[in-house]
């Protein structure tokens, strides 16, 4: 079984997911998995980051290699982080074990 991975997880609004796997690709990542999902967040944290949150999300689920993490969230933040439109955040988790990659 192969070590050396992380998942990110990228949250960004409805529309964006393509554009922000277009940026991972762009810094390494070989592909991701695109869902669609509901963000929940209170009109007191709208009101806190002065934003409009739209509650129609997609998440983006990368494995990347250690060395590629990096450069992939810098490359989402750019993209499709906060300050842009699709208001993207982005977390890496960690992986003990992969399987049913090639190199």
């Amino acid at each position: 079984m192969k070590k050396g991975y992380k998942c990110i997880m990228a949250i960004v609004n409805d529309g964006f997911s393509e554009l922000a796997m277009e940026t991972a690709k762009a810094c390494g990542a070989k592909g991701g998995t695109i869902l669609n999902a509901r963000g929940t967040a209170s009109k007191d944290a709208e009101k806190f980051f002065n934003v409009t949150i739209q509650p129609e999300k997609e998440i983006i689920i990368i494995l990347a290699k250690n060395d590629i993490v990096d450069g992939i969230l810098k490359g989402l933040y750019s993209a499709v982080g906060t300050a842009t439109e699709a208001q993207g955040i982005a977390f890496v988790l960690p992986v003990d074990e992969v399987i049913g990659l090639k190199a």
